[in-house]
């Protein structure tokens, strides 16, 4: 008989992997080869598992997670924060392998697949490719800053020859991105809706699909949380701190804020008003623009939510609605 709670924890490293299954008190630990996957999913097989967990560990463990699915175990990928801030509310401090294994599956026992998005193989590849040109647009930044200095005339050959191989590779990218997002049908629709809103271009768009397939899918507060732009309280006793955002998905809330940053205050007829409110009101121009973003971010999940494109009505002047949506 088929366990539906059944889980195992899996602690992914570069050249091996750690499995718990709690609820049995059993472990494995295997190399990554093949031959440790297969062996893996033997085990998971005889152990009736449904649902395996594992943390994001740098791309290692998207392998593990091909063959796992491939064989028909669900898998879950948490972020490695989450499991480990688990750990400390149950006042396990200690940290290896082993443990780390165990306390996965813990974490996936009590959440389970809960918020977890059905696998996507196109959302994973776009998820490379955007990731990859950020990574390529960070080094080509870094080699742009070259000439900030007096430099020798080879050290500004250098520059000039890799800036033109990262504009030329990026741009590879960039077109494979945009060929994968037209080839499938869910991401063509989702960008149809998150390009259609004024100030969000390709980059933001792609980026969008690739790092937060949960837009559309959950509520607004924790979609804010998720990006890193619920401000948390700093308040104790008759201490009234000021209120911070932290945490979340850096790499989306740095799209957003450069998104963001010229839809507020050049190219969004719901956001300009906004940010000039806010900036008449007195706040500083960064609380302004994370207010925009938090702004801009619900009105995108409301859109997906239902399906709809960029069609607010006309606001009568100083006046900032929530954005309304026609069907897309």
């Amino acid at each position: 008989m088929t366990q539906p709670n059944r889980v195992v924890g899996i602690d992914i490293a570069k050249h091996k992997a750690d499995a718990c299954i709690r609820a049995l008190g059993l472990r494995l630990s295997l190399a990554a080869t093949q031959a440790g996957e297969r062996e893996m999913i033997a085990w998971l097989r005889q152990h009736q598992v449904t649902l395996a967990v594992m943390e994001a560990s740098g791309g290692y463990e998207q392998g593990w997670a091909k063959a796992l699915r491939a064989a028909g175990i669900a898998v879950r990928i948490v972020d490695p924060k989450r499991v480990r801030y688990f750990a400390k509310s149950a006042g396990r401090h200690a940290k290896n392998d082993a443990i780390d294994a165990e306390m996965i599956a813990w974490f996936g026992e009590i959440f389970g697949a809960a918020g977890e998005e059905s696998y996507d193989a196109d959302r994973e590849t776009l998820d490379r490719l955007v990731t990859a040109r950020a990574l390529l647009v960070k080094l080509q930044a870094a080699v742009r800053q070259l000439d900030e200095h007096e430099q020798p005339p080879v050290v500004l050959a250098a520059q000039r020859a890799l800036l033109k191989v990262f504009a030329t590779q990026i741009g590879k990218l960039e077109a494979a991105a945009e060929a994968k997002i037209a080839a499938s049908p869910p991401l063509a629709a989702r960008a149809k809706i998150i390009a259609s809103v004024p100030g969000l271009g390709r980059h933001f768009t792609a980026g969008a699909l690739a790092w937060l397939p949960e837009l559309g899918h959950i509520g607004n507060k924790p979609l804010a949380a998720l990006v890193g732009l619920a401000p948390y309280d700093d308040d104790s006793g008759e201490h009234a701190g000021e209120r911070h955002i932290k945490g979340g998905r850096q790499e989306v809330r740095n799209l957003l804020y450069m998104a963001t940053l010229g839809a507020a205050t050049q190219h969004n007829p719901v956001l300009v008003p906004y940010y000039r409110k806010l900036r008449a009101r007195g706040k500083k121009a960064k609380v302004a623009l994370v207010a925009c973003m938090r702004k801009i971010i619900t009105i995108l999940n409301t859109m997906l939510a239902r399906n709809q494109t960029w069609n607010p009505p006309a606001a009568p002047a100083g006046d900032t609605p929530i954005a309304a949506a026609a069907p897309a």
